[in-house]
């Protein structure tokens, strides 16, 4: 009776990790689909089924009308007016002279999806267009003496932001005083700018210069518990993930506490943030309804005397959040700028899994090649425990049959049965738990892997072999659908991929190798054991699942050498086995 409610429970229980997996898999893992009901509204308000289209990990415009219409807006915006072309290694884009707003950027490093010919990642985009985000640089002060967004600034004939040739836009008000920025970018994502004004006047000059960032959250990725995305800063040196969109648009504003290091937004690849240089600036977030929201850093007001002059100078980076480029930005000034990457509370674990992953891919040019060499280096480092392991096994099978002595004696008292258990335990110094040392010490090596996929865009588009595009994303092809030959989506749980069934079978075969259980419920549960795993890791990234193949497969052989080394290990798994096979044909 006990057993076959052990069954039913590890039944009922299987059914809800898998229905549960699935929600999860689709709240960290959410595709980009049009529900039909949203579909319907979507010609009567564009604004609101776009919103209510869940985002995804990449972000980006989810929305198929606007991703039309942001392509059209892109094309008319982009042609109307002077610009200042932008043209580096890691960015290209434009400024658009009218404002100073630097609204057309692309990365020339990253596509959009893993077709070769989808075209560099967007990150900023004209104001009123549908991905609209962009950064300005300018001056609060009295009407008619400082620039404003219908400023047109120029810049000399010809003029072409780059590396080698930095530009400066000039503004004349007419009235004695002269504004200029000028504009620096370096090889990667990061833009310098230097706002200087002159009074030449006959009177003071109030003024009050200010960096932001604006942009719409409709474009945001997906900001769950374990990867942060939106409001993001540092202040006093402490980099604060606590604040996102919601908590903005409540509050209308958003005053951080402290010294503003930096202040931005960012999604779980990309990121735009300004940061003061050498002053003092206050740093706030804004809603600015329908859907948009801004970013401020603002200087202390100054007041210029006839003749004076001020000048300050603040870094735009707009880009992606790329660790090697991050952390040389935090060895120029920006503080703790590798920290905007959401590792968590466990980065000290994370990081080095990281730095390793990143250099054996360097090593080897194949992501998941480094994946495996992982595996092979972290199960090597456990060698020696799973060696301990194995002879505790081995302690544990020599008093096996004083333990069924003490179950028959005592089957009557559990609990006297268990304290009997436990003084054996003691008096033979054996340690049931030493086996399971390994799979646990695997567990905080599986978790930083699976963050290093979930937030590192180093991992983000790299292929394995065959049909493994993208490493980070789930399994492509599905069994169930013939591999896309039936027009047939099937849900999370049963997206049974290759890797997902390998992942199975050799977790079978693993778990073959294990000593029988003395309870027939227990085996009966190792025994479902890998096929319930493969359901649940088939939406899990495609990478997680290739190394957690390979440990079973060095598993797998690591075991069949132990059990040379210790062959009573073999004959008692054997004798178990026969033993427990008779007994199932006797109740037969």
């Amino acid at each position: 009776m006990n057993n076959q409610r052990n069954m039913i429970l590890a039944a009922l229980l299987t059914v809800l990790v898998l229905f549960g997996s699935q929600y999860g898999m689709n709240y960290f893992y959410p595709q980009p689909k049009v529900p039909a009901k949203v579909a319907e509204q979507q010609v009567a308000d564009p604004a609101a089924a776009a919103s209510a289209i869940k985002p995804t990990r990449e972000g980006g415009i989810r929305d198929a009308a606007d991703q039309a219409l942001e392509a059209k807006d892109l094309k008319t915006e982009l042609a109307t007016g002077p610009r200042l072309p932008i043209s580096a290694p890691g960015v290209s884009g434009s400024v658009n002279l009218k404002g100073a707003v630097i609204d057309d950027l692309v990365l020339n490093r990253h596509r959009e999806t893993v077709e070769k010919n989808s075209g560099p990642v967007r990150i900023y985009s004209p104001a009123g267009t549908p991905a609209q985000e962009f950064a300005q640089f300018g001056w609060v002060g009295a009407a008619g003496t400082t620039p404003t967004g219908d400023t047109l600034w120029t810049v000399p004939a010809g003029a072409k932001l780059t590396p080698q040739t930095p530009v400066t836009l000039t503004w004349d008000n007419g009235r004695g005083q002269t504004f200029g920025i000028t504009l620096k970018i370096d090889d990667n994502y990061l833009i310098t700018a230097t706002q200087t004004v002159a009074n030449r006047a006959g009177g003071p000059l109030q003024v009050q210069p200010f960096a932001l960032v604006n942009r719409t959250d409709l474009t945001a990725s997906l900001d769950s518990w374990q990867v942060h995305a939106g409001p993001i800063g540092a202040y006093d040196g402490s980099v604060s993930f606590g604040t996102n969109y919601k908590d903005v648009v409540a509050a209308q504003q958003v005053k951080e506490a402290g010294q503003t290091n930096w202040i931005g937004f960012t999604d779980v690849y990309w990121m735009s943030v300004v940061a003061p240089v050498d002053a003092k600036a206050a740093g706030s977030f804004r809603a600015l309804g329908n859907d948009l929201f801004r970013a401020d850093l603002v200087y202390d007001q100054s007041v210029l005397q006839p003749g004076q002059s001020l000048s300050r100078t603040t870094k735009l980076f707009a880009g992606a959040k790329e660790y090697d480029v991050l952390a040389a930005y935090e060895k120029q000034g920006l503080t703790n700028f590798d920290l905007s990457i959401d590792w968590g509370w466990f980065r000290w674990f994370e990081k080095p899994i990281f730095w390793l992953l990143n250099s054996l891919f360097h090593m080897v040019s194949n992501f998941g090649v480094a994946i495996i060499l992982l595996t092979l280096i972290v199960r090597g480092v456990m060698f020696p425990i799973a060696q301990r392991g194995f002879a505790s096994m081995a302690a544990m099978r020599a008093i096996q049959p004083k333990m069924k002595a003490i179950q028959e004696r005592y089957k009557d008292d559990k609990a006297r049965q268990q304290q009997e258990i436990m003084q054996l335990y003691k008096q033979e110094g054996v340690n049931p738990l030493a086996g399971c040392l390994p799979m646990f010490l695997q567990i905080p090596v599986f978790f930083a892997l699976y963050k290093t996929l979930t937030l590192s865009i180093e991992m983000r588009h790299q292929p394995f072999v065959l049909w493994i595009k993208d490493l980070s994303a789930p399994d492509p092809l599905h069994i169930i659908n013939l591999f896309g030959l039936i027009p047939f989506d099937p849900p999370a749980y049963l997206g049974i991929g290759i890797l997902a069934l390998l992942l199975g079978v050799t977790m079978f075969l693993q778990f073959r190798l294990n000593p029988t259980q003395m309870d027939p419920a227990q085996q009966q549960i190792f025994n479902l054991m890998p096929w319930f795993m493969m359901f649940v890791m088939a939406p899990y990234p495609a990478g997680l699942l290739l190394y957690w193949i390979t440990s079973n497969i060095l598993t797998i052989a690591q075991q069949k050498y132990l059990y040379s080394r210790h062959p009573q290990l073999k004959a008692q798994a054997k004798q178990d086995a026969e033993t427990a096979k008779a007994k199932k044909g006797a109740k037969a």
